[in-house]
C-alpha cells in the first residue's frame, strides 16, 4: 500500500508562489500514474495535474495551465507542483494522488486513483 504525505501548503499573497511536494512511501514510478487534486471551500474535489506512468508528458486543468508545473523526481519517490502566480480562486486542499492501474482517459477522474494524501492547505490572500 502507497502511502503519500504532501508539504509545502502555506498562505501567500496574490502573485505569490508555492512549491509542493508529495512523497512517497514506496517506488511510484512507471506504472504508476501520479495527480494532484485540489479542493476549494465548499467545491468538489478537482483535476489539477497528472504524469501518466511516469511519461514525459504531463497534463493540466485550463485553469492553471501556464502558472503551475508538475515534475516528479523518482529515484526520491517525490513529485512536486511549483504553484506561480497564484490568485485566491487556487485557495483549496491540495492532495497528491497515485494508482497503477488508470488508464490515460481517467487521468482527470479523482474516483479512478486509490491512494491519497491527507493534503496540504494552500491559501491566496486578496
Amino acid at each position: 500500500q502507497v502511502q503519500l504525505v504532501e508539504s509545502g501548503g502555506g498562505l501567500v499573497p496574490t502573485g505569490g508562489s508555492l512549491r509542493l511536494s508529495c512523497q512517497a512511501s514506496e517506488r511510484t514510478s512507471s506504472p504508476y500514474t501520479m495527480a494532484w487534486f485540489r479542493q476549494g471551500p465548499g467545491k468538489e474535489r478537482e483535476f489539477v495535474a497528472a504524469n501518466f506512468r511516469n511519461y514525459g508528458r504531463i497534463a493540466y486543468a485550463d485553469s492553471v495551465k501556464g502558472r503551475f508545473t508538475m515534475s516528479r523526481d523518482s529515484a526520491k519517490n517525490t513529485v512536486y507542483l511549483q504553484m506561480n502566480g497564484l490568485k485566491p480562486d487556487d485557495t483549496a486542499v491540495y492532495y497528491c494522488a497515485a494508482d497503477s492501474r488508470l488508464i490515460a482517459s481517467s487521468l482527470r477522474l479523482s474516483s479512478e486513483y486509490d491512494y491519497w494524501g491527507r493534503g496540504t492547505q494552500v491559501t491566496v490572500s486578496s
